[in-house]
């Protein structure tokens, strides 16, 4: 691995050249790649210099240790730096194997995500309203934009379905395990006899296409407009400014009534839509993929049941890596990162485990 690593640090020095090169600078596309391959290959580099000032120091002090003849006190000062350098190789090393893993090529994408309420009726509407509220919270802390494309909500607040972008570095490898059924134990407001209730929402979680990756044939699509609606009478327009977008030869419709504008409208459920698209022309194209993507982190559960959110019990579980967190409360309030990072090593470990294997 180290001989790859050093190769992988001589084309990063090329590429640092080439970035001063004022015909590269000039070339906006070839600048641009560059500079994003740059960024993506400093971890490893950075990482490497660590592990080599590591692993310098440790056979400096082997070669110490060896050659005898030192004082009590300079061979237990030795000594020391040895053992240091020695766990600090191993551990550099491990962290560098994962660096090493191949990069989702979704990972910095801006995402699109679409929470609807499952079985349950009303409280799983009120439950999908929640986590919607969970995830903006979450970006929000991280510094993200957050763009409703189209949502539809109930008269006691819950939502039957919501589409929104999210705008942010990193959105993408932060968020992808998210997709799933989310499930609820809790005792509804209108329950009178104090039953818990279980109900569900499902969550889609798709990187956002650009225009050059997927090229939607407007002679596909049926673009209608109709009235914007929403619960209760709110958001209502008099012109007819939402817009619905069906694309004949799937006949998957996108719908968007959050902006007042319809041309505005229409750009977003194009986007949605192409970004739809997009995924399930990569889920055909790899299935291995697909199949790993839908069961998340290991072999994932078979009904599609990711997590659970237990409210009398105040805790939060996560059925594909078995972790259970204690602290539902705060988790609703958008702090995922404890869950994101478990489920994150729980992938590399997976990956390389698989590479391994290879």
């Amino acid at each position: 691995m180290i001989d790859k690593l050093f190769e992988v640090k001589r084309h990063y020095e090329e590429i640092n050249n080439q970035l001063t090169d004022p015909t590269v600078i000039s070339n906006n596309e070839l600048y641009r790649n560059l500079m994003k391959e740059h960024k993506n290959l400093t971890p490893i580099i950075e990482k490497l210099d660590e592990y080599t000032v590591a692993k310098d120091a440790f056979e400096e002090a082997k070669s110490l240790l060896e050659e005898g003849g030192l004082d009590a006190d300079f061979k237990e000062m030795v000594q020391q730096e040895y053992d240091d350098n020695k766990e600090l190789c191993a551990k550099y090393s491990e962290e560098l194997k994962i660096l090493m893993l191949p990069k989702d090529e979704n990972d910095d994408k801006n995402i699109i995500m679409e929470i609807r309420g499952g079985t349950g009726g009303e409280e799983a509407a009120l439950f999908a309203h929640s986590l919607f509220r969970m995830y903006s919270m979450y970006a929000e802390a991280r510094g993200w934009q957050i763009e409703i494309n189209n949502i539809n909500e109930t008269e006691l607040g819950g939502v039957k379905e919501v589409s929104f972008t999210i705008d942010g570095e990193g959105a993408y490898s932060r968020l992808k395990f998210e997709g799933g059924t989310h499930r609820v134990q809790r005792v509804p407001e209108t329950e009178t006899q104090g039953r818990v209730h279980t109900s569900a929402a499902t969550v889609a979680v798709m990187p956002e296409a650009e225009e050059v990756e997927f090229d939607l044939n407007m002679n596909d699509l049926k673009i209608d407009t109709f009235r914007s609606s929403g619960a209760g009478g709110q958001h209502i327009n008099k012109t007819s400014s939402a817009i619905r977008v069906t694309h004949l030869p799937t006949g998957m419709v996108v719908e968007c009534q959050d902006e007042r504008s319809q041309y505005k409208n229409k750009d977003k459920a194009l986007r949605v839509l192409r970004s739809r698209l997009l995924q399930q022309k990569q889920e055909e194209q790899h299935a291995e993929i697909s199949a790993e993507r839908k069961s998340q982190v290991g072999t994932g559960d078979r009904s599609g049941r990711i997590r659970t959110y237990n409210y009398p019990q105040g805790r939060v579980t996560d059925h594909r890596i078995g972790l259970t967190l204690y602290k539902l409360d705060s988790f609703l309030d958008g702090n995922l990162d404890e869950m994101i990072d478990a489920l994150v090593t729980a992938d590399q470990a997976e990956k390389l485990k698989n590479s391994e294997e290879a």
